[in-house]
Parts: C-alpha cells; structure tokens; sequence
C-alpha cells in the first residue's frame, strides 16, 4: 500500500489532519510509519534516523549542551467509524478537529514533527522517537523495543511525551498496581443454606474497608498527586440456587510516585490483613517522578508560563523515569475524550502547544 505525503512545513493543524487519515490500527502502523519517515528524510536536516519495526527515531548531534527526547505513539485504538478526519466549529472549543487520534495522540505527534522540520535555532539537541503498539499490551509496546535494541537512544537531560494533556505540562505519572483476591467456601443448595460456606459472603468486610478508605494526597515538586485504592471486578456464583464455593475481587491501587511497586503491594495488604482471602498480583507497573528540578525541565515549565500539574493515570513517562529521565505529558487534547467515537481535539490547543514548545527549543 502507498503512502501519502506529509507536508512536514504545513500548520500542524493540517497536519494533524492528515495523520488522523492514515488508519494506524495497533500492529497495523507500518503505513503511517513509512509516510513519517519519509517526511523526516526529505524534509528535516541535521537528523540521523532509524527504522525500527514500525517505530522511527530521528536525532541531532549538534553538540549543544542538553538532550531533548520528544516521543509520542503511532498506533490508535480500532476505528469506530471516525476516519477520515473533519473539521468543524464547536460551540464550546471554537475550531476541533474530529477523527481517531487527534486526541491520543495524533495531534501530538503532529507538533513534534513540524517543529522536527522548523525549528532553526535549536538550543538543545533533539531525539524524536514515534513507536508503535502502545494502545495494546504492554509486552508489544515499541518503546520497550527500542529501549531493549537501540538503548543508546532513549538517553536525554528531559523527555516529553506527548500525550493528551489539555495543553497543561502534567509532570510524572501515578503507578499503578491490580491485585486478585480470592475466597472459597462450600457449594450447597440454597435452600439448606446452613450447609454451605457462601465465598461471596466473604468479601464484605474487604468492601467495608475499601469503601471507607481514605487516599492519601502526596506533593510532590510542587505536583499534588491523589491516590485511590477500588474495587473494580467482582466475580462468583453457580446457579441461582446455589451457595457458591468460589469467589474473586480484583482491586486497583493507584499509588503516587513517592512509593515502589513493592511498597505499594505491602500497602494493600496492609488494608486487608487479618481477613482469610488470596492475594494475588496480576499486574503492577511503577509511577514517575516528575523531576521538575532538573534544569531542562525547568526551563520547560517557564516556557509554558509556570503551568504544570500532576499526571493522573499511567503513562509511558514512567519507562523515562525508570531511566532516569525526567519526563512530562504534554500535547493537545481533552484526556478524557481519548478512544471515544466523538473523539476531536480544539485546533487552538495544536497551535498553543506547538508556541510554548518552539519557544523551549529555540533561541529566544
């Protein structure tokens, strides 16, 4: 299948646009992957660039004297019948633009690859690196390819990811953690009750607890980051007339960045201790700090005017953060409208994004 062009030059808006148009269905990015590569090579100067799988990194080597890494994802979730893009007016954001990605994060990408090819007068060496499959499981995640196969790479003084931020700098991320707790009982017929041993029964007191718990709010360089420990999943039963034997409940622990995977963990089973359930984590992965301290992040949050907040929710900031790099979010788009059929993103969000980013990378 051909690509089409990108015109790397044009206003991100259009841009942004013209992203949103190349379907870029999670292991399906490879068209999307050759148009940006192409744009790159033909259109920038000064960038060594790699092709890796369906992920292309671009950087300079210029010799100044910090790193910027900008990254940002390729790949969408499936099309629900919001490609191709369109523009139109909205009563409340003037200007969007709707279409799959424009918020996560097509709109994103488009900034960094305009400013790829426009900015001039750079004050920091770039890295760019646009990755495939992280709207899927984590294992598939392009940017833990890179970080296995090109590490030398994924070395920078800061990292923007630029994912839907509301055009706020959200520093850092929360962790997260999900745990399985099981109980067991004994089946017998509902109608001789005194029989049987009910497992869902059990989980009432873990409710009580998880119901009245109060979440800690942690500050964090200044970031206020808001922890929630919840209930998310609850299974069990046989048959309406059945006491049932088996039970589980899944929980979710999002945990400020302050704390270690490991800590988290003891944590929550510090809030069911002494009730007679399994404990079992399925999945766990670390936060990150917002590092705001550092110079070149610093700089960033003067560029944008002093505007910064904690990230709620898990994002890629965290693989940065776990190499030392302090990481932010920041792109265009309402978070809370990612993977809708109505997704859209205001185009004056693109174009203030894009002002306080070549404003960081340039000579004032």
């Amino acid at each position: 299948m051909s690509f089409p062009e990108l015109d790397l030059h044009a206003d991100p808006i259009d841009l942004t646009a013209a992203l949103v148009d190349i379907p870029s269905v999670s292991q399906d990015e490879s068209v999307v992957a050759d148009a940006v590569e192409a744009a790159l090579r033909s259109q920038t100067t000064g960038f060594e660039i790699v092709r890796n799988g369906n992920a292309v990194l671009a950087r300079t080597d210029r010799g100044l004297p910090s790193r910027v890494m900008l990254a940002g994802h390729l790949d969408t979730v499936p099309i629900a019948d919001n490609v191709p893009s369109r523009r139109e007016r909205d009563h409340a954001d003037g200007d969007v633009i709707h279409g799959c990605g424009t918020v996560d994060m097509k709109s994103g990408d488009a900034v960094f690859l305009h400013l790829a090819a426009t900015v001039t007068d750079a004050v920091h060496d770039l890295t760019l690196v646009f990755y495939d499959c992280e709207e899927i499981e984590a294992t598939k995640n392009g940017l833990g390819r890179i970080e296995r196969e090109l590490p030398e790479w994924l070395q920078a003084d800061v990292a923007i990811l630029g994912e839907p931020s509301g055009g706020f700098i959200e520093a850092g991320c929360q962790g997260t953690l999900r745990v399985r707790l099981s109980a067991s009982g004994t089946r017998a017929h509902s109608a001789r009750s005194w029989l049987g041993d009910n497992a869902i029964h059990k989980f009432g007191a873990v409710l009580n607890r998880l119901a009245s718990y109060e979440a800690r709010q942690v500050d964090i360089d200044g970031c206020v980051y808001r922890e929630g420990l919840q209930a998310v999943r609850i299974s069990g039963g046989v048959a309406g007339n059945v006491v049932p034997d088996v039970a589980e409940l899944d929980v979710n622990f999002r945990f400020a960045p302050d704390r270690s995977v490991e800590q988290a963990i003891e944590h929550v089973r510090e809030v069911v201790d002494g009730l007679d359930l399994g404990f079992e984590v399925t999945d766990a992965s670390p936060g990150a700090l917002p590092g705001l301290a550092a110079p070149a992040a610093a700089a960033l949050i003067e560029a944008a005017g002093g505007q910064f907040r904690a990230k709620y929710g898990w994002t890629d900031v965290s693989r940065f953060s776990a190499l030392g790099i302090p990481a932010v979010n920041y792109g265009p788009g309402d978070p809370n409208l990612a993977h809708k059929r109505d997704e859209r993103v205001p185009v004056q969000q693109i174009t203030d994004v894009t002002r306080v980013l070549r404003a960081y990378l340039s000579n004032p």
